[in-house]
């Protein structure tokens, strides 16, 4: 089974301060892979995100994320890489001027796609997240949950090979939280690898997925069912 993702010694040490935040860090994630990033505030898990999508540069090692070598990735390369996974982060990222069919079809003129095929992925996306009934409606008009589905569907319209979640259910309650969690198992189910950064204990425990911890810039942990580990 191919890798979407593979890290192999990889480490990220910032010039200014000197600062290592990540060291050694090997791991993969298959194609349609479900894991959870866990630790605690400042462990290195954000960094590690942004390496994905090539945000931030490995100092040490090498990484590739759906089939292509990034380690050293030219920056004009990097809206590419980018056009291939879904981002979804805690602020939700909605346009407040545009509707939710509006949000959604943005991504799809970024993407490039012809209008008749953007319609139609917009159509399918918002329902697949629950959200085609309320297309009209504003960022303003919808609750935090209901903002997170349409952020998921939009990160999503392109179809990508990855899919990266920071904090998605951070800013929500419990019942919300699972719900969110229910609809990135549904992307996962489809074939799309997801990689989701949480604090949320809950979700964690309850899902019994794999559990991937990262504890002062180290792999601490790598669990195919594991528990979040950490006090609330």
């Amino acid at each position: 089974m191919p890798f979407v993702i593979e890290l192999k010694s990889v480490g990220v040490t910032y010039p200014t301060g000197n600062v290592t935040a990540l060291k050694d860090i090997s791991l993969h994630l298959p194609a349609g892979a479900f894991a959870f990033l866990v630790g605690p505030t400042g462990a290195g898990k954000s960094t590690l995100l942004k390496l994905l999508y090539a945000d931030v540069r490995a100092t040490e090692g090498s990484l590739s994320v759906a089939g292509r070598e990034i380690t050293r990735i030219a920056s004009k390369e990097i809206p590419a890489l980018r056009r291939q996974m879904g981002i979804v982060l805690q602020d939700y990222g909605l346009l407040p001027q545009r509707t939710v069919w509006e949000n959604v079809m943005f991504a799809c003129e970024v993407l490039g796609m012809v209008r008749k095929e953007a319609r139609l992925r917009v159509r399918e996306r918002l329902e697949q997240v629950g959200m085609l009934a309320r297309c009209d409606a504003f960022p303003a008009q919808l609750s935090g949950g209901e903002q997170q589905r349409v952020a998921i569907a939009r990160a999503l319209v392109g179809k990508p090979a990855l899919l990266i979640a920071d904090e998605p259910t951070g800013n929500l309650d419990p019942e919300t939280s699972a719900g969110i969690m229910e609809a990135l198992l549904a992307i996962c189910a489809e074939g799309t690898t997801v990689l989701v950064a949480t604090h949320d204990k809950n979700s964690v425990d309850r899902l019994r997925r794999r559990v991937i911890a990262i504890e002062r810039g180290t792999l601490a942990r790598d669990e195919a069912e594991g528990a979040y580990g950490y006090a609330e």
